[in-house]
């Protein structure tokens, strides 16, 4: 029974690496496809957005490249813990600008984000001190 008792933690650990893992490929196809491509082909309802907020192109393609990073990212090991705070700032930002240029039509959807990328952020916060000592090492 004690044998079966310890594989339990390891089994739930597992579960949760395979959990989280797939919370984090979700998160990066939802911010590269739905999120980032619509703005850098210039869909009409990004354009359209951005134009209204007053930041045209430039700053729609900006955002659109902020959040392919962001995306590819997540994706690796090293960067993953950065990724999701850089994309949780992202959302802090269209929170703010859902609440006061949009009327808070879509202010939802950036605070629901923010929770599994703030979960990602410190689950993986251990790679931070990795990405620390590859910057140093380069510079």
């Amino acid at each position: 029974m004690p044998a079966t008792a310890g594989a339990v933690p390891a089994r739930g650990r597992r579960v949760a690496r395979v959990a989280l893992r797939t919370v984090q490929v979700l998160l990066a196809l939802f911010y590269a496809f739905a999120s980032a491509l619509p703005k850098l082909i210039a869909h009409p309802s990004a354009a359209e957005s951005f134009d209204r907020l007053g930041w045209g192109s430039a700053g729609m393609y900006s955002i659109g490249l902020l959040e392919l990073a962001g995306a590819v990212a997540l994706l690796i090991p090293v960067l993953q813990s950065v990724a999701a705070m850089g994309l949780g700032a992202l959302m802090v930002g269209a929170f703010i600008v859902q609440l006061t240029v949009f009327d808070g039509q879509y202010a939802a959807t950036p605070l629901l984000l923010i929770v599994p990328l703030a979960v990602i952020a410190w689950a993986r916060r251990g790679h931070n001190a990795e990405l620390l000592r590859l910057v140093r090492r380069q510079g």
